[in-house]
Parts: C-alpha cells; structure tokens; sequence
C-alpha cells in the first residue's frame, strides 16, 4: 500500500474533488490510483489531455488496443483491469479474454497485432533497440505517420502513468463489470512465445 496520504470525498475541494466525482459517477467509489495521483490534481488533468490528444486520432479500439498491450508488458494490473472494463464497450467479453490472454490469437487484424506488438516492444526493456524496422513494419499494414507517432506516444504515455503507480506502491482496484474469468485474463503474468518479436 502506498505510504502517500490521500483524502477522503468528503475532505476535497476544487480539482481534486471534481477527478473525485467523476470517479464516483462512473466506478461508485474512488480509485487507490485517482486519490493517488490527484494529489496533484494539474498533472492528472494535464495528462487526461494528452491522452485526449493521442486517441482522437487513433480512435478508442486502438488506444484501447495499445493500452492493454503496453500495460501487460508492464506488468500493470491496475492499468489492465481499468482498461479491461473500458474495452468491454468495444469488444465482447470473449473476444477481450482472447486479447488478454494472446492478443496474437484473438481474431485482429494483421494492422492490431502489429501495432500491440511495437507498444509491448515499447514497454520493455527492448525499447533501446528499436529500430526504423519497428516503425516500417507498422507502416507496411497501412498505418500513416501521424498513426504510428500516436502509437508510440499511447505506450509511452501508458509506461508513464503505470510506472509511476508501480512507483508509489499504488494498491490495485478490480472495477466493477469484470467477471472473474476475464479478471484473471487481465491479471495473468504474459507467457513467453518462442515466436515473439519482442522480449
């Protein structure tokens, strides 16, 4: 649990307690990861138009895409789990488990597992040896410049966010709306593929 002192609904004001509300109307209750963060509430409202930025030009299945990617290979249970209930309103449950587990056998197209590929090469310590073939391959299944500097800054902007909570010991909620079989598909540590192009 994090050693960082948060406040209660009732003790806010301003910011922090509007990114509270907005908690409370979607999940019913306030996030370890909301009160955490909204301990500077500008950098959260900052952040949230990054993000604002970045997927209006990806679209939400890609964002949500290269999130659950970045996020797993992370190791960010609380990334995924938030994520995984924000793609349960862009695929079905079976089809998101599917993800979860190998997104490389979970019925996407060539372009979608191309681009989890390059944010979980992102979210590793691979990322240093990234090369021009990382962005060409992305290119070849149709994505444009714009798309693929999106992707790379979706990753990088999930490393920043679950990082920063793996950092400060942030306690991980399970957000209402997740069975327990695609829980455990969110939560389950990335099996290693002889065939992976990443580490």
């Amino acid at each position: 649990m994090s050693i960082i002192r948060t406040a209660d609904p009732d003790e806010v004001t301003g910011l922090t307690a509007q990114l509270y509300e907005e908690d409370l109307e979607d999940l019913g209750y306030v996030p370890a990861h909301t009160r955490v963060m909204a301990t500077n509430p500008d950098a959260v409202r900052a952040y949230e138009a990054l993000i604002g930025a970045i997927s209006s030009g990806l679209g939400a299945r890609r964002y949500e895409l290269v999130t659950l990617a970045a996020a797993k290979a992370i190791g960010s249970n609380a990334c995924r789990l938030a994520h995984g209930r924000k793609s349960l309103s862009l695929f079905d449950e079976d089809q998101l488990e599917r993800i979860a587990r190998d997104h490389h056998d979970a019925g996407l197209s060539d372009a979608e597992v191309e681009l989890m590929d390059f944010a979980a090469r992102l979210s590793t310590a691979g990322s240093a040896s990234m090369t021009d073939d990382d962005t060409l391959r992305l290119r070849s299944v149709g994505f444009t410049d714009r798309e693929i500097v999106d992707i790379a800054l979706a990753a990088s902007a999930r490393n920043y966010y679950s990082r920063a909570l793996h950092a400060l010991n942030v306690e991980v909620d399970v957000p209402p709306g997740l069975s327990t079989r695609l829980r455990e598909a969110l939560t389950a540590p990335e099996a290693p593929r002889a065939d992976a192009d990443y580490p």
